[in-house]
């Protein structure tokens, strides 16, 4: 038997509307539709392309706690340089009220001297550096359309960023050469402000564990005054001598354990000025370096121009006196270029010949 053209014609006419039938009858509704189809974008934008990577999907999934830790941060900052002042004045209080009268009546005059000398010169280097710290601005990309190169545009700013230039979500601007937002100082640390944020951070160091060596025997004394014993009466000191051993027991926990977190910090910055990178940039050339060796190359930060000159350029010392009036005293010189252009050595060069 034969089949006739019109006849095939109406079989498969028959089987392509049966599933539209069951289609049809089985339709959601509108609004569930559209939910579905927001959802489905939604998942389809995690993956859009090759170069979505884990880092993108776990920003995409957290921007809202991101967003929240960042208001937060913005409001705290305030508050953060207010306890900075708050602690620092009250071991400088602890020190002029209780233990400049010791010093003065049971050190020989030499040590006497080097006390006194010590630790107003510290005092001056915190106080100095930590207020051009909060004060100074980071440095902002021009806002203007100019000549200036750069290598990518802002997605949130919608400008163009040069290098070494990230976006702060704090200070809701981009930064040049950006390190990180410090709510210690409720300010952006960056180009024009970075020295300004490691001498603080060194020079307290310095300062708490100057307090802490200093202080021990005093500590220890003042520990053992308040224990109590109960084989033993409690010797009878006044409310002027309790106030004093608290207070020296105070001023040596507090300065040994900032003492030991800052000292760690001002160590990682350290390490980060001798590879010539900031905290952003090590993240980066981390990746980069991964990449590059899969395909069997070695990556070189275009940045560095070796340990010494990493040093030079982030004091800014031009001379070798610099090494003194520069670093060991306070000023406030402006740092090496602009932060919009950047000198790239494929080799290390000796960029200020001190």
């Amino acid at each position: 038997m034969r089949w006739c053209p019109s006849s095939v014609l109406h079989l498969l006419r028959c089987v392509r509307l049966r599933p539209c039938i069951r289609r049809g009858r089985n339709r959601l509704p509108l609004w569930v539709r559209e939910i579905w189809a927001y959802m489905s974008v939604l998942a389809q934008s995690l993956y859009f392309n090759s170069l979505t990577d884990s880092d993108v999907v776990f920003d995409s999934v957290f921007e809202p706690l991101f967003w929240t830790v960042d208001y937060v941060t913005r409001w705290f900052g305030t508050v953060f340089v207010f306890l900075v002042v708050i602690l620092t004045s009250s071991i400088l209080a602890i020190a002029y009220v209780v233990l400049l009268p010791l010093v003065l009546n049971t050190y020989s005059p030499p040590w006497i001297a080097w006390h006194v000398c010590y630790g107003h010169w510290n005092l001056v280097m915190i106080a100095f550096h930590y207020y051009k710290a909060t004060k100074t601005a980071p440095g902002y990309p021009p806002t203007e359309k100019n000549d200036s190169p750069f290598v990518a545009v802002c997605k949130k700013c919608v400008m163009p960023k040069p290098a070494r230039t990230h976006h702060c979500g704090i200070c809701n601007r981009c930064i040049l050469k950006m390190d990180h937002h410090c709510p210690w100082l409720n300010n952006c640390v960056g180009h024009f402000n970075h020295r300004y944020f490691f001498s603080f951070c060194l020079f307290l160091t310095l300062g708490c564990v100057y307090c802490s060596i200093s202080g021990r025997n005093l500590f220890i004394d003042a520990y053992n005054s308040i224990e109590t014993n109960y084989q033993t009466p409690a010797p009878p000191y006044t409310f002027k001598d309790k106030m004093i051993h608290k207070s020296i027991i105070y001023m040596w926990v507090l300065t040994s354990t900032v003492g030991v977190a800052l000292g760690a910090l001002t160590l990682w910055h350290a390490v980060l000025i001798s590879r010539g990178e900031t905290s952003i940039e090590r993240h980066i050339n981390g990746k980069e370096i991964e990449r590059m060796a899969k395909r069997g190359r070695v990556y070189k930060n275009p940045y560095s121009y070796g340990k010494l000159n990493n040093w030079k350029v982030f004091f800014g010392v031009e001379k070798k006196s610099h090494w003194v009036t520069r670093v060991l005293l306070p000023s406030g010189h402006t740092p090496h270029g602009d932060g919009l252009t950047w000198d790239v050595f494929p080799v290390k060069k000796d960029l200020i010949p001190v």
